[in-house]
């Protein structure tokens, strides 16, 4: 299943390994984060490369243009499918950025603006991030239009802005969406959370979920339920469920 990522948010190569093993054929895609790319670096991309599986890269990269601009570009000697900037960043950076994959000849990733991080709220857009003249679905939808002003692939979001990203950016504009949990499954420090089916019929493009399978005492179980949840949204989708 190529549109659940898993979230590989362990500690060693061997814990991702395992995961890999135990999913099989089930999940085609794997999100490495700053917890497994620190400690593996990127032995874990090349892991995951060898087994035939996509990646996504989610270090979230923020700082000067020309730095960013160079990073992508070793991102992309990785061969990583998918990588994301933080769209606070600024369009500069986000641009530069792109025309980095845009020169490429091969191994062009998706490049994805992060938005407001789910595990975030109203509060803290305000107190924090110091925009007090926009609501947070507001700041998101901002942040989205900056994002492909810049020319990038699409964003990360949470999935309650799904719906008014794709109205507002078109279809095409890939949303990603984390802070997906199955129902009654416990939403930990994630603020804004749906659950598989409803992220897939507001028009999420790719969900990522981590400790709802990582935690699980049977991960290809709830990976299969995940998926299953995912497929009948979109047969609603299409008329034929």
């Amino acid at each position: 299943m190529e549109r659940l990522i898993v979230a590989l948010d362990v500690n060693t190569l061997d814990d991702a390994r395992k995961i890999v093993e135990e999913l099989d054929e089930l999940v085609d895609f794997y999100k490495v984060g700053f917890q497994l790319f620190i400690r593996e670096g990127k032995d874990a991309v090349k892991f995951l490369k060898e087994q035939g599986k996509k990646v996504f890269l989610d270090l979230k990269f923020h700082d000067i243009p020309n730095t960013i601009g160079n990073a992508v570009r070793a991102c992309m000697e990785l061969g990583v499918d998918m990588l994301t900037l933080h769209s606070l960043g600024g369009f500069e950076m986000m641009e530069v950025a792109q025309k980095s994959v845009w020169e490429a000849q091969e191994n062009k990733p998706l490049l994805l603006g992060v938005t407001i991080l789910t595990s975030l709220d109203e509060a803290f857009l305000h107190d924090v991030v110091g925009v007090n003249d926009r609501t947070l679905e507001e700041e998101v939808l901002h942040l989205a239009r900056l994002v492909k002003s810049a020319g990038l692939d699409g964003v990360v979001a949470s999935p309650l802005e799904v719906k008014k990203i794709k109205e507002t950016c078109g279809e095409d504009f890939v949303v990603v969406t984390p802070g997906i949990r199955p129902k009654g499954y416990d939403t930990h420090d994630q603020e804004r959370v749906r659950t598989p089916e409803e992220a897939i019929l507001a028009g999420a493009d790719y969900l990522v979920v981590g400790r709802p399978i990582l935690y699980a005492e049977d991960r290809r179980g709830m990976a299969e339920r995940i998926i299953r949840e995912m497929e009948e949204a979109r047969a609603k989708l299409r008329g034929t469920f």
